[in-house]
């Protein structure tokens, strides 16, 4: 079961809290972090897994992931690709701007059900942000998880996302953390190819693994075909997908893939949901 937390203190489902941006640095030349604090006090809770929606005033709203982990902390944090004219506003934003958060929407990744299990992760480009704050959530509990290993693929070294904190999450003895790089590029010592080429040799124990995916839709497909000779159950398979969510509540239809709604019966579904559902591995 695939766990959802209900809406922040003194949320409604269409009224975004009032929330300044707490910080603001560069991640890569096309994404941007961000750290959020609400205006009024409050105790932040989210799964893993959950997103947002963004509102910048007199432009609109957008789905943003969160890409921290809920530790206690009077802030959260995401990572924004540019990619329109809200994302493309925030990042115009300063620190101390104000913003709107709906949230938090969606379900998460089911901490509870992956607890006492080994978690291997894979993701590709921004598809990261989703699974750092699983990532980050297993390092904070590492006594309740067994291996943890993470294969993360990006076209250049430039567009790793938290490059720094994956190099020192490298030097940990209870992770792996495997990186690669599309093509070859200068400087780069690492290992080059898409990120199933990182797959080819995995020693997975599998009546005790999940496997927890995000990435472009192109992604999926192969992933997949790679994880085959493992024969993982499907629903120890968990895909995190993007649509436009834009109401987040299962109203506006933006999202819909079939009978499901991505903004509430995801982003986080089990590939035996949605093997039967192609349209899920197309981009929209």
């Amino acid at each position: 079961m695939i766990a959802q937390l209900s809406l922040w203190q003194g949320a409604t489902e269409h009224v975004p809290l009032p929330a300044r941006l707490a910080r603001v640095y560069d991640l890569t030349p096309n994404e941007k972090y961000f750290a959020v604090r609400f205006e009024q006090p409050m105790p932040i809770n989210y799964y893993p897994g959950q997103f947002v929606q963004v509102w910048v005033p007199q432009i609109g709203e957008a789905p943003i992931s969160i890409s921290s982990a809920p530790d206690g902390s009077d802030f959260f944090e995401m990572a924004i690709r540019r990619v329109g004219s809200v994302t493309g506003a925030l990042h115009a934003m300063r620190e101390g701007d104000r913003v709107g958060i709906r949230g938090p929407y969606g379900n998460g990744f089911p901490v509870e059900e992956l607890a006492g299990n080994d978690l291997l992760l894979i993701a590709g480009g921004i598809g990261y942000a989703p699974l750092r704050s699983l990532l980050k959530y297993a390092l904070l509990h590492r006594e309740r998880f067994g291996r943890v290993s993470l294969l993360y693929g990006a076209r250049s070294p430039q567009d790793f996302l938290f490059y720094d904190e994956l190099r020192e999450m490298r030097r940990r003895e209870d992770v792996e953390i495997s990186l690669t790089i599309d093509r070859p590029a200068d400087g780069w010592p690492g290992h080059v190819g898409v990120v199933t080429t990182l797959m080819s040799d995995m020693a997975l124990h599998v009546p005790r693994t999940y496997v927890v995916v995000c990435g472009p839709p192109v992604m999926y497909k192969f992933v997949l075909i790679s994880l085959d000779k493992y024969r993982l159950r499907p629903e120890r398979v968990l895909l995190s997908l993007e649509r436009r969510m834009e109401c987040g509540v299962g109203k506006c239809g933006h999202c819909q893939i079939n009978n499901q709604y991505v903004c509430k019966s995801g982003p986080v579904f089990d590939f035996k949901t949605l093997r039967h559902l192609p349209e899920a591995f197309t981009t929209v």
